[in-house]
């Protein structure tokens, strides 16, 4: 419960911070951990659009059950990226190849449909949208398949426009946030807890998540503005999105030659790679004097 009330508190803040920001479209998303029922019909007044995971009830169950067969649609999901070359040849799976030999239980997905109708929750006075995912499974145990099982998926929201597809894609989308753990665990190694005691290891943690936050704060500074305003805002989300040890190779690693000359001091970049623009760019916005 108290995990609920903390998850609608940073909700609201954080709608309250895009408010003065001047956002006027504001998305809500999360798992099933944070659709609540009680704050969907406030939410949706206010004017924001919502997108959560939602708890696969017995109700909800039946009544994806009790869908007719022309509602569902088969869902197709795209390609997680796109070859810019030539493919290449996918080396043996292993792993697939010892469970299937020593007859281990194996559930393989066979293909996915999508629906939608209309849903009222308990808690909610309006009703809204529920997304439903079906995804057809077999279970198998090495040559042998002992039967199909059928596993649904939901997703509330009040977008009543959008495709099916759609609000699942946008569902399973990650941010920027959720590689915050993983960035810091294989990233800056920040929860490696190589001291000796519980406060050193907090410590160290503290210290080496900085690196991830300046990392960040250098993303958010880049300007956005004049006549490539499209082109930089699309390379601040990426530097926004960059894994640190992308960000290193990128922008701390570069070979720079240091000339005392006169009363000056020249530093000369020796090396070249297709993040230099963006650095330079990134040190003007430095230069320029903080005001409090």
């Amino acid at each position: 419960r108290n995990s609920h009330e903390g998850a609608t508190a940073r909700y609201d803040q954080a709608i309250e911070l895009c408010r003065r920001a001047g956002f006027k479209k504001i998305t809500l998303r999360g798992d099933t951990a944070f659709s609540q029922s009680e704050h969907l019909d406030r939410w949706d007044n206010a004017g924001v659009r919502f997108v959560l995971g939602y708890s696969a009830s017995q109700n909800l169950v039946k009544m994806a059950d009790e869908l007719a067969p022309g509602c569902w649609k088969r869902l197709k999901r795209p390609a997680r990226r796109s070859v810019k070359t030539s493919p290449r040849t996918r080396p043996d799976n292993v792993k697939a190849q010892a469970v299937f030999d020593r007859k281990f239980k194996n559930i393989r997905l066979n293909h996915e449909d999508v629906a939608s109708f209309s849903y009222s929750p308990s808690r909610a006075k309006k009703e809204h949208r529920i997304v439903v995912v079906r995804k057809n499974l077999s279970i198998e145990r090495g040559e042998d398949a002992l039967f199909d099982e059928i596993r649904y998926f939901f997703y509330i929201t009040n977008d009543k426009a959008a495709a099916e597809s759609h609000i699942v894609y946008e569902a399973n989308r990650r941010c920027n946030q959720e590689k915050l753990i993983g960035q810091l665990k294989g990233g800056v190694h920040a929860l490696a807890a190589p001291v000796d005691n519980l406060v050193s290891n907090w410590a160290y943690s503290v210290m080496a998540s900085l690196a991830w936050t300046l990392k960040a704060w250098f993303a958010l500074m880049l300007p956005e503005k004049g006549r490539w305003a499209q082109k930089h805002a699309a390379e601040k989300v990426k530097v926004l999105r960059m894994n640190f040890q992308t960000f290193i190779r990128a922008f701390i690693f570069l070979p720079v030659q240091i000339v005392h000359q006169g009363r000056k001091t020249i530093y000369r970049i020796l090396g070249w790679n297709r993040w230099l623009h963006v650095f330079f760019r990134a040190w003007d916005q430095i230069r320029i004097p903080l005001q409090c």
